[in-house]
């Protein structure tokens, strides 16, 4: 689901026509957006920067940021950090960087999406009228230990994300993987490659069931390699309360859908469970 040899093309570039999954399951060059190669380094570069310093931090400090509502901080194999939940005094510049990268990659996202919508036979903002109007976007830091003591562990087992798209930062050591035929038994792993200033795009869950497996959710893994290894992930999720129901255009008598419909919220606060335990569950709207 990877090809890196597609670039990303503005709208105004952009021919309308049918694309097909490989051509939009891919890394994407900002190059087309104006956002320069020195400008995509050094944004990529700071954010690692600043993730960095928020590891090498005092165990006791981080566990205060301890998660709630499924965001901050927990030791290895948990989830999401919040920007907004560390002291500027501690690290001065988290918040300016993070926020920066956020909105980078939400225009980035919106972007995509309006390609992921002609190529459904849809308008080209339907995701912008329905799911990015207010998007649940979350950003994770991400650092994986050099040796985690178990040769049968890995940093990140076998998932896939829950939402609509995620793009993915790394910092050039290897790790990722990536199956293809997530059915299929055994399976077959291979190795995403880092590309300097571009993204990687998994397709979410909430994807697949809307296009009924049309777009199937990226199956990944990390492994570990024996050195230290940072990346970041942008998760693109539609608003709790939006009704995530199999599109017209990716059903038929012969293919019906594969998916009751859901609410995005009520989703999530499934997979979440699965993955936490017992937590408060995500606000959704009764409408």
């Amino acid at each position: 689901m990877f090809h890196p040899g597609i670039r990303y093309a503005t709208q105004h570039r952009y021919k309308p026509r049918v694309l097909t999954p490989l051509q939009l399951a891919t890394d994407i060059k900002m190059r087309d957006r104006g956002v320069s190669f020195s400008e995509r380094q050094q944004a990529s570069g700071s954010v690692f920067q600043q993730s960095a310093k928020f590891f090498a931090l005092p165990l006791d400090y981080k566990l205060s940021l301890s998660r709630k509502e499924y965001r901050g901080y927990t030791p290895l194999y948990s989830e999401n950090l919040d920007p907004s939940s560390h002291p500027k005094e501690i690290l001065p510049d988290w918040r300016p960087t993070m926020e920066s990268l956020i909105w980078k990659s939400l225009e980035v996202g919106k972007k995509l999406m309006s390609l992921i919508a002609l190529s459904l036979n849809l308008d080209n903002d339907f995701f912008e009228k329905t799911a990015l109007n207010k998007p649940e976007a979350i950003l994770r830091l991400l650092h994986y230990p050099g040796e985690l003591g178990d040769e049968d562990l890995c940093g990140a087992s076998a998932h896939s994300d829950y939402g609509m798209i995620t793009f993915l930062v790394t910092d050039g050591v290897p790790g990722l993987q990536i199956c293809k035929e997530k059915f299929k038994q055994p399976r077959v792993w291979e190795d995403v490659f880092h590309v300097e200033g571009a993204f990687i795009v998994n397709i979410g869950d909430l994807m697949e069931r809307w296009t009924n497996g049309i777009y199937r959710s990226t199956l990944h893994r990390v492994i570990p390699t024996g050195k230290e290894r940072y990346s970041v992930a942008f998760f693109l999720i539609p608003p709790s309360d939006c009704m995530i129901e199999c599109f017209e255009s990716c059903c038929s008598e012969s293919s019906p859908p594969r998916f009751p419909p859901i609410r995005s919220g009520d989703y999530l606060n499934e997979r979440f469970m699965l993955t936490y335990g017992s937590e408060k569950e995500l606000k959704c709207s009764s409408n």
